[in-house]
């Protein structure tokens, strides 16, 4: 097999699907998905025409995307824009897929990427950014995920907890306004609560149903970012709370806690405060606690810091904050924050401008652009 070949071909590739009218993104995974069949195929049966025959294969790849990405599309027009509440049926062919690609022959972190590449229709940089990796060695992941699974039949269904994790990011990217597929995840979850008897199954949809009852008060007309303590309580919505409270409450009850139910947990507690004064923020460290003892997630502990600001003032925030790898996303923003309530207006603003050029989103880069302007207004 001739790397150097298959390394000088990929933008002739590349750009010959994008003349064709794929966009960049979709022309990238295609091209890969086209390498990689090369390198399977090549040594035993070289092509006469090598850029021809990559061409010929990326497209049919890219084609193919469309397809599923189209039929993915009907099904989530087919929803309400709402997702109804109470039991689902059972049999879902989208769900079945997710297990097939959560493949025992993959590691959990290489069959959640490649399941949400296939079947949840994100783009390799969105599943990058939820993965806190470089895009590049997301699809590089992806690409070995391909790889191995080629050769295998998809017979042998994965495990839930693998089927959850793709769930629960489907959701946030749903749910960060960037695809909205967090409908489809509900929907999707409440189907699999329906068919397996799970606490965490019931904790990520409790977790689910608590964060979407918010989603008409996260944003202005304008979509414009509204945090969460500046929120109107009366948009969100008290049915889907209560909903989501009572399947928590239940699954709570078997003493099996897991870090869905332990996330829906906190998520109960900012949804019971009638205002952002009364928010509970020593049991929601204590929940964080928790939840770091089960994940250990930087993430985690990046917003176990906020709500210890919140508890014990901004400088114990602050200190917890220092013991955080300054690279991690939102690090910036998160110090802001706390700077702002410790008093110290003009680091602050400073921190905001810095959070809003690493900011993942436009809203997000544009309520932190609006942030560090109101602080140096006021100066």
């Amino acid at each position: 097999m001739d790397e150097a070949l298959l390394r000088s071909l990929t933008p002739n590739v590349l750009a010959v699907l994008v003349r064709r009218g794929a966009d960049f993104a979709a022309a990238e995974d295609a091209v890969q998905d086209a390498l990689v069949e090369a390198v399977r195929v090549w040594p035993d049966d070289p092509p006469r025409d090598p850029k021809g025959w990559l061409v010929t294969v990326a497209w049919r790849r890219f084609l193919d995307a469309a397809r599923a990405d189209t039929a993915r599309r009907r099904r989530e027009d087919r929803l309400d824009e709402e997702p109804t509440r109470g039991p689902a049926p059972a049999q879902d062919d989208t769900l079945q897929l997710y297990f097939l690609c959560a493949h025992p022959s993959l590691t959990a972190s290489s069959a959640v990427a490649l399941t949400l590449r296939a079947v949840g229709g994100l783009t390799t940089r969105q599943i990058a950014q939820a993965y806190l990796v470089p895009e590049a060695t997301m699809a590089q992941r992806i690409s070995r995920a391909k790889r191995t699974v080629s050769g295998v039949r998809l017979d042998q269904p994965g495990d839930v907890a693998t089927v959850l994790r793709v769930l629960y990011l489907v959701f946030n990217e749903g749910y960060s306004g960037d695809v909205d597929l967090a409908a489809e995840a509900i929907r999707l979850t409440r189907r699999l609560a329906t068919a397996i008897d799970h606490p965490e199954v019931a904790g990520l949809l409790a977790l689910m149903l608590l964060h979407h009852a918010r989603r008409a008060a996260r944003t202005t007309p304008d979509g414009d970012l509204v945090p969460l303590a500046e929120q109107d309580r009366t948009h969100w919505d008290t049915k889907t709370i209560a909903e989501g409270v009572a399947i928590l409450q239940t699954a709570l009850s078997r003493d099996r806690l897991g870090e869905f139910q332990a996330q829906a947990a906190i998520a109960a507690l900012h949804a019971d405060a009638q205002t952002a004064e009364e928010t509970d923020w020593v049991q929601i460290v204590e929940w964080y606690d928790e939840l770091t003892r089960l994940t250990d997630n930087p993430v985690v502990r990046l917003n176990r810091a906020v709500a210890v600001g919140e508890a014990d003032g901004p400088r114990a925030g602050l200190a917890e904050l220092a013991k955080l790898d300054d690279a991690l996303p939102r690090h910036t923003a998160v110090a802001a924050y706390l700077h702002e309530r410790d008093g110290d207006t003009k680091t602050a603003a400073r921190l905001y401008a810095e959070a809003a050029q690493k900011a993942p989103n436009l809203a997000e880069r544009n309520h932190l652009t609006r942030q560090a302007a109101r602080l140096n207004a006021d100066r």
